[in-house]
């Protein structure tokens, strides 16, 4: 036997290298085995419901790095609530239906030299779902991989047969509330994919436009001016003149009538120095009028036999062109609204194709509209309208999925109205805002954000001209042309795409007499001959619907309505959270959500938003492979997420050595408990030693702070102060100061169980804080931890949070250790010196003398027999004499320290110099003598000590 052999030294199997791309996979297995997620459900059964709902991503390509941010953070809240005890399920889903689905199944169809018109709905949607269930279940199995605790055996599908019925009960709904109409009005197009678009689903981007200045010349001047005169407009979209149907003007504003000798031109005086320097016209003011006073004025079309009249429009605006703006109802919202206002119909001789019709003029039919553009222009220069001609770039909407420019287009589409009244005598629009101040918005600038798009926004169009989704499952009388608005036709229509195996297909399957109910006739003239809706509901309308569809139809039964937050990108301001709010107020009469949390997006090192072009993308797998989930999810809070958050490889390589620290920390826990039994060898506190009352005290703010920041969503500050706690307050001080009583003392004596009651408190309290986000380290901790506490649960996940004990905060003693860990701060510095000046290699080679203001000495004085192990030194001596190799004067207390060797001999057991050693020949130190004799150990029998 050796000394070593009598100390208490580390025991543990918890590795020093965390593996962990090797060892989470074990861990999601037990998981797995153990089915968590329905044990989470029978612990929990019965208490407080936190409903987390999560936004379905889309079923198109593998998980990126924002799928991964958004997926843990919701991860880290659920499993927080959980952990407070709450019953918190989490059903995940996925978005099926759209476009780009479409696009990638035409895309495979065109490898193997299929077209989609020569399949049925039906075949084209069949390869549709394929598509979707494939990346259902890639995406499955990498969002599992990154720890998500969830429903993964029963998803929501937006394409499940019981969501689409669950969307049509929905459509019922809001055709009940009456705020749903058809009509003809410009929405968003995109002339590539042929197709409506909703607002959400565009994005700005520069191109290169002509800007014109065109005169249109009135029928007959006005204001006994005896001239040809002309009203001035400009405009970058040329091709949209061949639907002018009219001329706006601010009734407000100034207009002048500048005499250039031959003709007559009409524009805004403020805009007039702009317009004679662009155009090079000069001339003097022969009139000037209010633009009131314009109104009704008639002009002719410069190329098509047509003519229109000058309207009146608070949308007019001075920033650029002349203040006349060209009207096109069929190609722009504010155009569409004014033309409603004065009964000018829309007029848009465009196809799905964006193609000019037989109704435009011969030379550009067939062209398509971005196309049509130089034409036009040499059209308006052969007839003498163009006044100016130049390219700009400006800002355009563009498709955001297949990035080419869209127009704005007349078709008939459904919508649903923003400003129609509801049963509570309210509009949609007024409602929404109404419940936007209600719910709480985190970041707080969100409530703004929605509330001025809500505010802002035209009415939701809801029909798409495409296949795959779900139907407008509405009827039209062959007869009359009624619609039919019927909510027993809808649950009978429900009810069918319920029973069918694929849902809603069966609506492109059968005839509308298969579909409506048996005998069914015209509410208006009786007839029994109908045509059904061949268009889609948009998918925002499918996503929208969600908080109905999973939420309250009891077909999860661990769920309930309404959820208690939404959790997405702030790009859902505009998207998934108002689509989502109106459908539940339009149904409901509230929001779905009680807050709505937002995450900005990723950005590499530089700041540069992650693109494939740029070759910075990192794809989560790559980071799994390298680092770990964990590392991920350590990443996730390294920074305050509410805004962007940047990630590259010297970034993650941080966070991987942060993690060591925080591993190494978990490590020296359970390497100094591996005999100790918590029900057995516990020390109650008014036992335990001073330093150890202390560090609970302080353990108990990480505690406090630990629940405001996961309460506050401030998940960055648990990351910060647990680390911050964990090198400096432990690392540093506690465990280093610990290490000599944990070894030397004997195992079953008060200073050591007082320690490893101390540790062990640590060990639980800290793991379970960090479980949510440390999901796999934790539960490995866990794991160590069931082999010496019978009490501890099968996972780290089905505990109970640590909570504040306020009996164990002792401020006082806080208060003494500020000043102690002052005069160590000194002493420590005094160390380096002497070890600089080789005086010393190691601290317990070190005599330290103190001359420290009387407040420092008393602290010192009362706790003088063990203070040297608080600054892990041999000696420590108090006196006016500060005489050694090294003397400095204390930064932090004013005193003076002087470092010199220690006296007497090496303890070649616990190695601190003391005098005993040797003394009568004994081999050891007074103190571990002592411990020897408790132990039952015969020095005699040690090799070192013969």
């Amino acid at each position: 036997m050796d000394w070593k052999d009598t100390l208490n030294l580390p025991k543990t199997e918890f590795p020093m290298k965390g593996n962990l791309p090797k060892r989470e996979p074990e861990i999601l297995k037990k998981w797995e085995d153990i089915n968590l997620y329905e044990k989470l459900r029978e612990e929990r059964k019965g208490q407080e419901k936190y409903i987390l709902h999560d936004g379905p991503p889309y079923a198109n390509g593998n998980i990126h790095l924002g799928h991964a941010l958004n997926k843990i953070l919701k991860d880290i809240l659920v499993k927080y609530e959980s952990m407070r005890g709450k019953d918190a399920p989490f059903v995940p889903g996925w978005d099926c239906h759209g476009l780009p689905i479409e696009q990638q199944v035409e895309k495979q169809l065109k490898k193997e030299k299929k077209r989609k018109e020569d399949l049925s709905k039906s075949e084209f949607r069949k390869l549709c779902r394929d598509y979707a269930s494939k990346y259902v279940n890639i995406q499955r199995e990498e969002f599992k991989r990154l720890g998500i605790v969830g429903n993964w055996e029963k998803p929501y599908l937006t394409m499940r047969p019981s969501y689409q019925a669950q969307e049509i009960r929905e459509l019922g709904r809001i055709f009940s509330s009456g705020i749903a109409y058809r009509g003809k009005k410009p929405v968003y197009w995109c002339i590539y994919d042929k197709t409506a678009e909703a607002e959400a689903e565009v994005e700005y981007k520069d191109k290169k436009d002509p800007s014109i200045y065109v005169a249109f010349e009135l029928v007959e001047p006005p204001f006994d001016i005896h001239k040809k005169s002309y009203a001035v407009i400009w405009t970058t979209t040329p091709w949209t003149l061949p639907a002018n149907l009219g001329i706006m003007v601010n009734p407000d504003f100034d207009y002048v009538f500048i005499d250039t000798g031959e003709k007559v031109f009409i524009v805004a005086k403020e805009l007039l120095e702009n317009f004679k320097e662009k155009t090079g016209i000069e001339g003097d003011i022969l009139k000037e009028v209010k633009g009131r006073e314009l109104e009704f004025l008639e002009y002719k079309h410069p190329f098509i036999d047509r003519v229109s009249k000058i309207y009146l429009s608070e949308f007019v605006e001075l920033g650029t062109g002349t203040g006349l703006v060209h009207m096109a109802p069929g190609h722009g919202q504010e155009d569409y609204i004014i033309g409603q206002r004065y009964g000018v119909q829309p007029f848009a001789p465009v196809d799905d194709e964006g193609r000019f019709t037989q109704e435009a003029p011969d030379f550009i039919q067939g062209l398509r509209v971005f196309d049509a553009n130089a034409p036009i222009v040499d059209k308006l220069k052969e007839v003498g309208a163009l006044l100016y001609h130049e390219e700009i770039v400006h800002s355009y909407p563009h498709c955001w999925r297949c990035k080419n420019p869209v127009i704005f287009r007349a078709t008939p589409q459904w919508f649903i109205s923003m400003d129609a009244i509801l049963e509570n005598g309210n509009t949609l629009r007024g409602e929404a805002i109404k419940e936007i101040e209600r719910v709480k918005w985190i970041p707080d600038w969100g409530e703004n954000r929605i509330k001025s798009m809500v505010e802002n926004r035209p009415d939701w169009c809801i029909s798409r001209q495409r296949s795959w989704g779900v139907p407008i499952a509405v009827f039209y009388c062959k007869n009359c042309g009624e619609t039919v608005n019927d909510p027993e036709v809808f649950e009978h229509v429900a009810k069918l795409v319920e029973n069918d195996p694929y849902g809603a297909d069966i609506w492109f399957e059968k005839k509308p007499e298969e579909l409506l109910p048996e005998g069914y006739r015209c509410p208006k003239c009786g007839s029994d001959r109908f045509e059904k809706e061949e268009d889609i509901l948009d998918v925002w309308f499918d996503s929208g619907v969600s908080h109905s569809s999973v939420l309250k139809t009891g077909f999860w039964e661990e769920l309930r309505w309404p959820a208690d937050m939404y959790l997405e990108g702030s790009d859902q301001h505009r998207g998934w959270f108002q689509s989502s709010l109106l459908e539940s107020i339009a149904s409901y009469g509230r929001s779905p959500y009680n807050s709505v949390l937002t995450h900005g997006f990723i950005l590499d090192e530089k700041g540069r938003k992650m693109s494939k072009s740029v070759g910075n993308v990192i794809p989560p797998e790559k980071v799994i492979k390298m680092y770990g989930a964990d590392i991920l999810r350590l990443w996730v809070v390294s920074e305050d997420y509410t805004e962007d958050i940047k990630i590259g490889m010297n970034l993650l390589k941080g966070i991987a050595d942060d993690y060591r620290k925080i591993r190494n920390t978990f490590r020296y826990f359970l390497g100094n408990l591996y005999d100790f039994d918590p029900n057995k060898d516990n020390v109650s506190y008014d036992n335990l030693l001073e330093i150890d009352r202390w560090i609970l005290s302080r353990l108990q703010r990480i505690i406090d702070v630990s629940h405001s920041a996961y309460q506050n969503y401030r998940f960055h500050r648990i990351y910060h102060e647990i680390k911050k706690f964990m090198i400096v307050d432990l690392s540093a001080i506690y465990l280093d100061i610990l290490k000599d009583r944990l070894y030397v003392y004997a195992p079953d004596t008060l200073e050591r169980r007082s320690a490893q009651t101390v540790l062990y408190v640590m060990l639980t309290s800290l793991s379970k804080l960090l479980a949510p986000i440390l999901s796999f380290t934790m539960e490995e901790v866990w794991s160590y931890v069931k082999q010496f506490d019978k009490n501890a649960k099968e996972s780290i996940h089905l505990e109970i949070m640590p909570l504040v004990n306020q009996d164990l905060i002792d401020k006082n003693l806080e208060e003494i250790y500020k000043d102690l860990l002052k005069v160590r701060d000194d002493v420590l510095k005094a160390l380096e010196e002497a070890r600089k000046k080789d005086v010393i290699r190691h601290p317990y080679e070190a005599k330290v003398i103190l001359d420290l203001p009387e407040k420092y000495e008393n602290l010192l004085k009362e706790r003088i027999d063990w203070i040297k192990f608080f600054f892990t030194v041999s000696q420590v001596e108090i006196s006016k004499k500060t005489e050694g190799e090294v003397v400095i004067e204390g930064e932090n207390t004013g005193g003076v320290v002087a470092v010199k060797k220690a006296e007497g001999q090496k303890c070649p057991r616990c190695w601190i110099y003391d005098s005993s050693v040797g003394k009568n020949g004994q081999p050891v130190c007074d103190r571990c003598v002592q411990q020897l004799e408790i132990m039952k150990i015969d020095i005699n029998q040690i090799e070192e000590a013969k």
